[in-house]
């Protein structure tokens, strides 16, 4: 009876992994290495994509999101309350690391970009749908922490990777002309009062949302194209193991302490089990922060999460 149950848990290991390597990283390592090809043939700009993905790509996706969510209001609570107490423990984590390692300047906000940023969004989506089989309740957990992961990286995140080099006066201007930081407010407030979006207008925005994806695991293909790979490993490695292995620690932690379980406890710890957020690299791209490690960093976790995640989602079950 014993070997039944231990075969049994084998074959769902190995179909869970083979499951997130199929419909999950290898889509996205093909539109990376479609990106790195095309930087190789025809050295296209970086600078003009991470552009488009900052000021048009995403602040659109954002609005979209929010305004098509239906998250109920004391769930929303619950998840921001969670999301609040989990951001500051990988903030004083990464933290502590930094002082370690003795990071200073861009080294050390681009290290804690990769750890507190991570991919909500399409990946988290993703591995959500695929673990608690679509369930709406599930979906609407991971909606309210994506909707956080794309407020933070326009506010705080540009007030990190610019503050060593930047005054606050010129921080704030630059975070006042980020249309991500119009798009979550005015989406919410036309979502709870159920204002129409007119149809010429609403299309477009679906056609640059649908097309996101695409176009920024192409630029952080073209990033890595480019690149001469001289970062430290142990840097990079360093950023996996907090990201991948602490952040899920830290989530487990973070939901025994507000005393939460079932599905809303396993739903916000395999959120924060996944890879690093392509927002960090496009931060770094686009304000010239360490954009080397920054890029190494997404594509390295992404990779290394095809493991980790598959762990997180079979010890699910100790959240409970």
């Amino acid at each position: 009876m014993r070997e039944r149950i231990e075969l049994g848990r084998k074959e769902t290991l190995v179909a869970d992994f083979v499951r997130i390597l199929s419909q999950n990283i290898a889509p996205l390592a093909i539109m990376i290495g479609l990106g790195i090809l095309l930087q190789r043939i025809f050295w296209l700009d970086v600078k003009t994509m991470s552009k488009l993905l900052f000021y048009l790509f995403s602040p659109v996706l954002v609005f979209v999101k929010l305004y098509q969510s239906t998250v109920p209001g004391s769930v929303f609570l619950r998840v921001l309350l969670f999301f609040v107490i989990f951001f500051i423990a990988l903030n004083l984590l990464v933290e502590m690391v930094a002082r370690i390692r003795r990071y200073q300047g861009g080294m050390k906000s681009a290290m804690r970009n990769s750890v507190i940023f991570y991919n909500s969004a399409n990946y988290g989506i993703s591995v959500n749908h695929l673990v608690f089989a679509g369930n709406p309740f599930a979906q609407s957990i991971q909606i309210v922490i994506m909707m956080m992961q794309n407020l933070i990286p326009n506010t705080y995140g540009v007030y990190s990777v610019n503050r060593h080099k930047q005054t606050r006066r010129q921080i704030f201007r630059t975070i006042r002309g980020l249309p991500a930081l119009y798009a979550i407010p005015l989406a919410l407030i036309m979502r709870f009062n159920h204002v129409p979006i007119p149809g010429p207008i609403y299309l477009p925005m679906s056609y640059i949302t649908d097309g996101f994806l695409a176009f920024a695991l192409i630029t952080l293909g073209m990033q890595l194209g480019q690149m001469q790979w001289k970062i430290k490993a142990s840097d990079v490695a360093l950023s996996n193991i907090l990201r991948l292995c602490a952040g899920p620690l830290l989530a487990f932690g973070t939901v025994r302490l507000l005393g939460i379980h079932g599905i809303t406890a396993e739903a916000l710890v395999l959120s924060g089990a996944v890879p690093t957020s392509l927002s960090s690299m496009i931060l770094a791209v686009e304000f010239d922060n360490e954009p080397d490690f920054a890029s190494q960093a997404v594509f390295s976790s992404t990779m290394f999460s095809i493991v980790t995640v598959t762990i997180v989602i079979l010890l699910l079950p100790l959240a409970r």
